[in-house]
């Protein structure tokens, strides 16, 4: 689902930002899949743990505090769970754009997976200790805690 709001502090006029859980083993496969087939540099990243990544999910009234979903912010557009992934997906090449035709799956039952996956993440995967630094392909993927907001830019 989808929801419009006012420029995202720390974003561009029309940057795209995922927002991910930093400690989780998951989420963070999940950004290394990213880096290494977004080659177009379609999103940019950030870990809920940062400043930047607290200050973003407020904007989009969420608690940083108890984030059990990605979060795509597209523009002025929120997305989350399995909307946020399929959006995401649809800007990588194929054969991965290929996976957003399980979107013609109904919401509820997309979201119900993705929910159930999201709630046992830890468990399953595991999860690191603190914020994984991760490896950027290139310079302004990760946005940095010491970027502040839309004046910067």
């Amino acid at each position: 689902m989808m929801t419009t709001l006012g420029p995202a502090p720390y974003l561009r006029q029309g940057e795209r930002v995922v927002i991910y859980d930093g400690v989780c083993r998951l989420c963070n496969g999940w950004v290394n899949f990213l880096i290494r087939h977004d080659k177009n540099h379609s999103v940019r990243l950030v870990a809920v743990q940062s400043e930047a990544g607290e200050a973003l999910l407020k904007w989009a009234g969420l608690s940083p505090q108890n984030v059990n979903t990605l979060v795509l912010i597209d523009g002025e557009n929120l997305y989350k769970r399995s909307e946020a992934i399929f959006r995401v997906m649809s800007f990588l090449p194929w054969p991965w754009r290929m996976l957003t035709a399980l979107r013609r799956l109904p919401l509820p039952l997309r979201d119900a997976c993705y929910n159930r996956i999201a709630l046992n993440r830890y468990r399953l995967w595991g999860r690191y200790d603190s914020v994984k630094k991760l490896q950027s392909d290139h310079q302004g993927r990760f946005i940095e805690d010491d970027e502040r907001g839309n004046d910067d830019h």
